[in-house]
C-alpha cells in the first residue's frame, strides 16, 4: 500500500472515532485572519541546493512568503527558514503541500491548541493546504517547527523540512544581551552522502513506515519490517547517523566574529545523533538558555550534552581570545549512545560518541569590546512537585522494544489511542517517570533516547541511574543540562528521569515520543488525552 493510500484510509478510519473523543476534525477549517500580526504562507516543496562542491543535492524545503507583518519576521536566507516573533503576537501561518506524499507541521516547544500542534491526524494529502493560526504565548527562546507525518517524521526532516521559531519578549529585551549579527542561529545536523552529492537514507520502499495496532507484535520482524531489508530494520532500531556534519546545511562550517560577545543558539536537528559540545582550548561553555527560554541565571559546563531536538543557547566573549586566532566547537568523544546488547555494531561512517569538529570562529583583528554576562536573567520559580496529583505515585513509561519494534509500556503508536495512565485532566500537574533500563525490553536491548512532550515546558525534577551503566554515565553526566523549561529531555541507558508536567489551557490528544526520529517513526511514540 503507497504511503498517500495508507494516509487516506487512516484519516478516512478514524474521523468518526475523534468526533467520539470530542477532538477537532481532521480537515482544517480557514480562520479569518482577524486580528493577526504575521501572516506567512509556508510551501514545503522539492527542490536542488547546492551543499558540496559539484553536484546539487535534492532537498524537501519550506520556501516562505511574509503576507503580514514587519521584513524580520520571516528569514529565508538558509535552507531552514527563520521565523522571529515576539511573546503576544497572534500568528496565521498557511501550510501548502507540494511534496508527493502527506505532510504536517509540528511547532515544536509551543503551547498552542492540539489542532494547531502538529499531531499526525491532521496530515495533509499533496496539494492540500493547513491553516494555523495561534497566539504566541512562550517565553522568549529559541524554539522550532519541522515536519511531522506518521512514519515519515525522520525522511522528511532527513530531506530538509525543518526551521527555526525565535520568540523575544520585553524581560529578554530589559537584559541587553547581544543582539542582530552578534545573534548567531546554528542548525546543527548530520548527513550521509552518495557520490553524486545526494543524501542517502532509507529503502524508500519501506519508507520507515510502521502502522501497528497498539501492541507490540506483528511478526518476529514486525509491521513493514520486511519491505526495505535489513538496512532499514536496524535503522528503525538504531536510527540514522550520517558521516557528514552540516552546520546550517554547510559542512566545515566557519564565521568571521568580531572580539565581542554573542548569543549562540545551538539546535541538534539531527534524527539520531547527540553532541558532546565543548570548546577545543577546554575553556568551559556558559548557558543562558534552554529548550523553553532563558534560564534563572548563567551556569558554566566544560561540556554541553545536545540530543536531537534540544536547544541551548550560548553567551560567548570572543573578546577573551586573541585576535586573529581561531576557536573550535568540537564533539569530543562519549560512550552510552548506543547499546544493544551486544547484538549490533555503530553502523556508519562517523559512530555516536566518535570525536569530530562541529563548528570553527574566525576572531576579527579588532579592540575587544567589553560586555558584561547579567548575574541574573530571567526569575524561574523553583517546581513545586508536592502540588501534583500524583505526587506519591508518579506516572511510569517504560521504554520498551520488542519483536524489533520500539514502544512505551509495551504498546506502540495508535493515531487516535490513548490508555488510562496517558489519560491527564486539565489544570492539574503530574508527574512521570521515563525509565530505560532495559525492562520488557528483547535481549536487553537499550540505548539512549531522547524524550520529548508535545504542547508544553516541563521541569526535569531529577535522575537515577543504574550501576550497570554507571561508568558510560560517567562520560556525559556533567553536560546534562536540566535547568530551566524543557520539552526534550536525553534518557540514557539505565536511566530514570522524573520530570513535572502542568496541562493548562487546551484540552485534547497530543504526543509525547522519542525524538530520536527513526525511534519515533517505528513505535516510540503515544498520545496524551487532556480532558476537561
Amino acid at each position: 500500500m503507497n504511503s498517500l493510500r495508507r494516509q487516506v484510509l487512516i484519516h478516512s478510519v478514524t474521523a468518526a472515532t475523534a468526533a467520539g473523543l470530542g477532538l477537532p476534525a481532521w480537515s482544517a477549517q480557514a480562520r479569518d485572519g482577524a486580528g493577526v500580526d504575521i501572516h506567512i504562507e509556508l510551501h514545503a516543496v522539492p527542490d536542488h541546493v547546492a551543499i558540496r562542491s559539484g553536484a546539487q543535492t535534492r532537498v524537501w524545503r519550506y520556501r516562505g512568503r511574509l503576507l503580514r507583518g514587519a521584513a524580520g519576521a520571516l528569514d529565508t536566507s538558509m535552507l531552514a527558514p527563520v521565523i522571529r516573533v515576539r511573546r503576544g503576537q497572534r500568528m496565521r501561518i498557511d501550510l501548502v503541500n507540494g511534496l508527493p506524499e502527506p505532510t504536517i507541521i509540528h511547532w515544536h516547544g509551543l503551547h498552542v491548541p492540539d489542532d494547531m500542534d502538529g499531531h499526525p491526524r491532521f496530515s495533509i494529502a499533496p496539494g492540500a493546504r493547513y491553516h494555523y493560526e495561534f497566539t504566541v504565548v512562550d517565553r522568549a527562546g529559541s524554539y522550532w517547527f519541522h515536519a511531522h507525518p506518521h512514519g515519515r517524521t525522520g525522511k522528511q526532516v532527513y530531506s530538509g523540512l525543518a526551521g527555526l521559531f525565535l520568540v523575544s519578549d520585553e524581560q529578554e529585551a530589559a537584559l541587553g544581551l547581544p543582539a542582530g549579527a552578534q545573534d548567531i542561529p546554528l542548525i546543527i545536523q548530520d548527513r550521509e552522502f552518495d557520490n553524486d552529492n545526494q543524501f542517502v537514507y532509507l529503502d524508500e520502499a519501506q519508507g520507515a513506515a510502521r502502522h501497528g495496532g497498539g501492541t507490540m507484535g506483528g511478526g518476529m520482524m514486525g509491521p513493514g519490517m520486511m519491505g526495505g531489508g535489513m538496512r532499514s530494520m536496524m535503522a528503525g532500531m538504531k536510527g540514522v547517523l550520517g558521516d557528514q556534519i552540516l552546520v546550517n546545511n554547510r559542512p566545515n562550517a566557519s564565521l568571521d566574529v568580531e572580539r565581542r560577545a554573542h548569543r549562540v543558539r545551538l539546535l541538534n536537528a539531527s534524527n539520531t545523533r547527540m553532541y558532546k559540545l565543548a570548546w577545543d582550548d577546554g575553556s568551559p561553555l556558559t548557558v543562558i538558555g534552554t529548550d523553553g527560554g532563558l534560564l534563572g541565571a548563567p551556569v558554566q559546563r566544560d561540556y554541553v550534552m545536545l540530543a536531537p531536538a534540544e536547544r541551548v543557547d550560548l553567551w560567548v566573549d570572543f573578546g577573551r581570545w586573541p585576535a586573529g586566532t581561531e576557536r573550535t566547537l568540537r564533539s569530543l568523544a562519549f560512550e552510552g549512545g548506543m547499546n544493544m546488547g551486544g547484538m549490533l555494531g555503530s553502523g556508519g561512517g562517523l559512530a555516536d560518541g566518535a570525536p569530530f569538529v562541529v563548528h570553527r570562529f574566525r576572531i576579527g583583528e579588532g579592540a575587544a569590546r567589553i560586555a558584561k554576562l547579567p548575574e541574573r536573567l530571567t526569575p524561574i520559580p523553583p517546581p513545586q512537585p508536592h502540588l501534583a496529583v500524583n505526587f506519591d505515585n508518579p506516572k511510569v513509561f517504560e521504554l520498551t522494544m520488542g519483536m524489533m519494534i520500539w514502544g512505551i509500556n509495551g504498546a506502540d503508536f495508535d493515531m487516535l489511542g490513548a490508555s488510562e495512565i496517558e489519560t491527564v485532566k486539565l489544570g492539574t500537574q503530574e508527574i512521570w517517570e521515563f525509565r530505560n533500563d532495559g525492562r520488557g525490553s528483547m535481549m536487553g536491548m537499550v540505548m539512549a533516547h531522547s524524550m520529548h512532550v508535545h504542547g508544553l515546558q516541563y521541569r526535569v525534577l531529577g535522575r537515577s541511574m543504574s550501576n550497570k551503566f554507571a561508568a558510560a554515565y560517567e562520560t556525559v553526566k556533567d553536560g546534562l543540562i536540566d535547568d530551566g523549561w524543557k520539552d526534550t529531555v536525553l534518557v540514557m541507558p539505565g536511566e530514570r528521569v522524573r520530570i513535572l508536567l502542568r496541562f493548562a489551557d487546551y484540552t485534547g490528544l497530543y504526543l509525547y515520543h522519542c525524538h530520536m526520529l527513526e525511534h519515533e517513526d517505528s513505535g516510540l511514540m503515544r498520545n496524551y488525552l487532556v480532558k476537561a
